[in-house]
């Protein structure tokens, strides 16, 4: 049986990279629509490696008959039309934050909390957590099984293609200008990115952190536990695909890094690459383009007590977003509809 499925934010790094997924993964469909806003209509984008897809305009578009929504349009497109999706019948995976926090609404990563999909019968919706989230309770999940996670401290290193395309070419336009010596233009980010890192992404809180930590610390309480506890420091580095992250957790029982390392080696979704020599670890240029969340520099945390840390890569647009959305498609068809 194939499926209808309408991937909504066709045009942009995320909706390129589901459609890409999708015929790699082999993804049963029937037919595919690629959806944007009017001023995309008419363009074309890849499925595959023959078939080419027109765009249509998502304003004028029917969800009746489409059996799944795939969608990344940003926020406030989602909030007027994955609703309207849902209502006509059809399954919306959404991508953007509008729904990640709805209690009626399921958060999932496939690896960690599959089961909880059958709650998207609610809304017909199902939310797509924040990428750095994502790659982190990958990991956390079943250290959490093991030895029960108390605290996680994190410092993230975000690739530019987590804001998007305009947030790619400022990076490529600033590094340019540097080497001949032209006007450097910030109009994406705050301060330039070029050779540089800034601690700041996405709008400031009453508190001090910014919404993107914020969202780290509540997203890991949604899909894990919500006793545990996270503070998180996210910086936007010069790096156009791959988010890396420094993570040191503290648990509520004894652990052991070998203890630690056998538990990941066996998680799914995770793999475990620390040689402890040079180049014995990966890096977030290493993760782009690969499925995996990949841990490296693993070892006891001697600060506090039962406590770990690591270091841990996964390219953001695939793992962090694409692939995570249609890895929860494929166990909705199998199980749950």
């Amino acid at each position: 049986m194939g499926y209808k499925i309408a991937v909504v934010g066709a045009t942009g790094n995320v909706g390129r990279e589901i459609l890409k997924i999708l015929a790699e993964r082999g993804f049963p469909v029937d037919e595919v629509v690629a959806l944007a806003s009017e001023r995309s209509a008419g363009k074309q984008v890849s499925f595959g490696d023959e078939a080419i897809l027109d765009v249509q305009d998502l304003a004028k578009f029917n969800f009746k008959g489409t059996d799944i929504v795939l969608s990344s349009p940003g926020a406030r497109v989602s909030a007027e039309f994955a609703p309207k999706a849902a209502k006509a019948g059809a399954v919306v995976i959404d991508n953007t934050s509008q729904f990640r926090m709805d209690p009626d609404v399921p958060l999932i990563v496939p690896e960690v909390n599959a089961a909880a999909i059958n709650l998207y019968k609610k809304r017909n919706i199902i939310s797509n957590p924040n990428c750095s989230t994502i790659q982190m309770v990958v990991a956390l999940k079943p250290l959490h099984d093991a030895f029960h996670v108390r605290r996680v401290v994190v410092a993230t290193y975000q690739s530019v293609s987590g804001s998007g395309k305009s947030a790619m070419d400022e990076l490529f336009e600033q590094t340019r200008n540097i080497y001949v010596n032209s006007e450097i233009k910030k109009e994406h980010f705050t301060k330039q990115i070029a050779f540089n890192a800034i601690p700041h992404i996405d709008s400031f809180l009453d508190d001090g952190s910014t919404k993107e930590e914020w969202k780290m610390a509540a997203e890991t309480k949604k899909i894990i536990d919500p006793d545990i506890k996270v503070i998180a420091s996210c910086v936007r580095v010069p790096i156009f695909v791959g988010h890396g992250e420094a993570v040191n957790v503290e648990f509520d029982n004894d652990v052991s890094e070998a203890e630690a390392r056998d538990v990941l080696r066996k998680a799914p979704g995770v793999l475990v690459v620390d040689d402890r020599e040079n180049g014995g670890y990966v890096t977030p240029l290493e993760s782009a383009g690969e499925d995996a969340v990949y841990v490296s520099r693993l070892r006891d945390d001697s600060t506090v007590e039962n406590g770990l840390a690591f270091w841990l890569v996964a390219d953001n647009l695939r793992k962090g977003a694409a692939l995570n959305t249609v890895q929860i498609a494929e166990v909705l068809i199998n199980k749950f509809m």
